[in-house]
């Protein structure tokens, strides 16, 4: 699925063609090695979109067809602890109240709470498997708890509205389920994050809370790898770094990031999604190589 503005039509075929049309501002050069990364993976037929935003001033840093509504699998996570942490700050949901593993659907996929023996934990609980792992069981007794509807909803409160969450997470899709667990833009995305750590989500106490959550997302592969932190203790580091992310991946070669990094020069909420040939592992490396690099980047810049 894309959505599109009203843009010429040269500008439509080059969305449909997977081209991001990458446009820099800032510092000159600091973003070479990302955007010829993203020309080449678009050049082998791949979707690509990519949105940072500078979190002081506002302006838009790089971006490159922010608009189009593409899979993001896992980020879309994000929104439902946005919805969970509203309903917990406004008491209409207990985070003591709890789940059995066993009245939700068998689900393979992502996360750890399969493999555990304990068969019941409490929503407060459950966030947190959510926002560190991306665990399945974890995410869908959210939307159990919180309902779809409900995230709908605050999707288009928070200014978000090509952004969507379709399902819950399923090991297979059948004809009657939507095609993804989740699409959005890499602009609603930045802007969600940039929202976040600036306190204007719901208000700031939700906003701070599904930031402290996600400071414990343990998947530091993409983008996170140039941080080299500890991916179970972001918070123990001594060059004061501020990391926080929610990762993105399915096996039909969707791969998306969306996250704050800030540092003693500069901080940034960032967006990328990627949608390639998932053929080999080759053709993967190179999928993942435009995420290493815009770490790598980003990391320069904000120092």
């Amino acid at each position: 699925m894309a959505v599109e503005p009203d843009h010429d039509t040269a500008s439509r075929r080059r969305a449909r063609d997977g081209r991001a049309r990458v446009v820099r501002r800032g510092r000159s050069g600091v973003f070479a090695g990302t955007m010829a990364a993203l020309d080449d993976l678009a050049s082998s037929g791949a979707q690509v979109s990519i949105h940072i935003t500078d979190l002081d001033r506002g302006s838009v840093v790089l971006s490159g067809d922010d608009y189009v509504t593409l899979p993001v699998a896992g980020v879309g996570v994000v929104p439902v602890l946005v919805e969970a942490a509203a309903r917990f700050d406004e008491q209409t949901l207990d985070p003591f109240a709890l789940v059995e593993r066993s009245s939700l659907d068998r689900v393979g996929v992502a996360g750890i709470w399969r493999h555990l023996a304990v068969p019941t934990l409490p929503l407060g609980d459950l966030v947190v498997l959510a926002a560190s792992t991306g665990d399945a069981f974890a995410v869908n007794a959210l939307l159990d708890a919180v309902g779809l509807e409900s995230v709908t909803r605050r999707l288009v409160e928070l200014g978000m509205p090509r952004s969507a969450v379709l399902d819950r997470f399923r090991d297979e899709r059948g004809p009657d389920d939507a095609p993804h667990f989740a699409l959005g833009t890499t602009r609603e995305y930045a802007k969600l994050f940039s929202d976040l750590v600036n306190g204007r989500v719901v208000n700031a106490r939700v906003s701070a809370q599904v930031a402290e959550w996600l400071t414990l997302g343990y998947d530091l592969t993409l983008v996170g790898a140039a941080t080299n932190l500890d991916p179970f203790a972001h918070d123990d580091d001594r060059h004061g770094l501020l990391f926080l992310n929610r990762t993105g991946r399915n096996n039909d070669g969707v791969r998306s990031e969306a996250g704050v990094i800030a540092g003693p020069g500069a901080g940034v909420a960032y967006a990328l999604t990627v949608c390639f040939d998932d053929l080999s592992p080759m053709h993967r490396d190179r999928g993942h190589r435009v995420f290493r690099t815009l770490g790598a980047e980003l990391m320069e810049f904000v120092h």
